[in-house]
């Protein structure tokens, strides 16, 4: 079963990868580059800012380093429990794939630490900021998807390991949230 699993994202992994084009190579390279994500940040900083003033945007900015903590120290541990090579470090793949990058990354890939970091962001600002920015919630979705695909584009990281990736991001993204409203009702009340 799992080396079915596996096979099939084995497969799906070349068949995105291989639709890239170095057309589009800078676009991809540019989304993957975690200081792209800065004019995102500096609006996400401003609209806190203005709906929850100074003191709740410190308690968010404390939440949201201990959720990018969080995400990264899983994922590393994920990675050096399950050692699954990254699609570069595959040889039978790397033959076939199209690597973006000038070099691929660590040996190991499962599961996307760029992918969770994104949709920890994603999430906890969505469930956050929706009822005062209806339109946030599918902006960030989409920044987050496109953050996510772009390490597949690139050549680093399987599709599952960007599922992965996601679905931790989300589960964290939304643990912080409730974390945040436990957090305010108790000591900013």
């Amino acid at each position: 079963m799992i080396d079915k699993l596996i096979a099939y994202d084995q497969k799906l992994f070349l068949y995105l990868n291989g639709l890239g084009n170095t057309e589009w190579d800078a676009f991809w390279m540019f989304m993957t580059n975690k200081w792209s994500s800065i004019p995102l940040y500096a609006l996400l900083l401003i609209l806190v800012l203005y709906v929850f003033k100074w003191k709740k945007t410190i308690l968010i900015l404390l939440l949201v380093a201990l959720m990018i903590t969080a995400t990264d120290q899983l994922a590393n541990l994920f990675k050096y429990g399950f050692e699954r090579l990254r699609p570069c470090h595959e040889e039978l793949i790397a033959q076939q794939m199209r690597l973006v990058k000038a070099y691929c990354g660590g040996q190991f890939g499962y599961f996307s630490a760029h992918a969770s970091n994104a949709f920890v962001v994603v999430t906890f600002f969505s469930v956050l900021l929706k009822k005062y920015y209806k339109w946030l919630p599918f902006l960030l979705v989409v920044w987050g998807i496109t953050v996510a695909y772009s390490r597949i584009y690139i050549g680093v990281h399987y599709p599952l390991d960007i599922i992965t990736g996601i679905s931790i991001g989300m589960l964290l993204g939304w643990l912080f949230t409730k974390l945040y409203h436990i957090m305010v009702d108790k000591f900013m009340s």
